[in-house]
This record gives C-alpha cells, structure tokens and sequence, in this order.
C-alpha cells in the first residue's frame, strides 16, 4: 500500500511545473508529501544533485528544479 502511494507521489512530483522552482522548496514540498504518506523522516533522504551526478547517485529520480539542472533523489535508509 504505502508502495503505491509513494509511486503515485514521485508522478505527481515529477510534473514539469517543479522544473524552474528553487530545489529547496521542490525538496521541501517532497519530503513532506512522503512524510504525510507514514514515512517516518529519518527512514528517507531527498536530495538535489547536478544533472551530470544524477545516474551515479543510489535512488530513484523523482523530480528536478533549478530549470531542469539538477534532479531530485530519493533514497530510503
């Protein structure tokens, strides 16, 4: 259950209209969403990290910001 609400998240997230937000707000807004979904903060990390970076980095992309150069992260722990 919590599998499907995550994935519905990160679609949600991922919409275009994040791409030229701040990636702290992005990040904010994210981490909260999950948090709301049971997710306790300390079992998840959300990160932004350059474009380059992004397929080197453990997780799941989901979302980006800064005018699309960097892609969000999320990773559980």
């Amino acid at each position: 259950m919590k599998l499907k609400a995550l994935s519905a998240i990160f679609l949600t997230l991922s919409i275009s209209t994040f791409a030229s937000a701040s990636c702290e707000s992005v990040i904010a807004e994210i981490k909260q969403k999950i948090i709301n979904n049971g997710v306790p903060e300390n079992h998840f990390t959300v990160v932004a990290v350059p474009n380059a970076e992004a397929e080197s980095h453990e997780g799941k992309i989901v979302g980006h910001c800064e005018d699309e150069s960097h892609k969000i992260i999320y990773t559980k722990k």
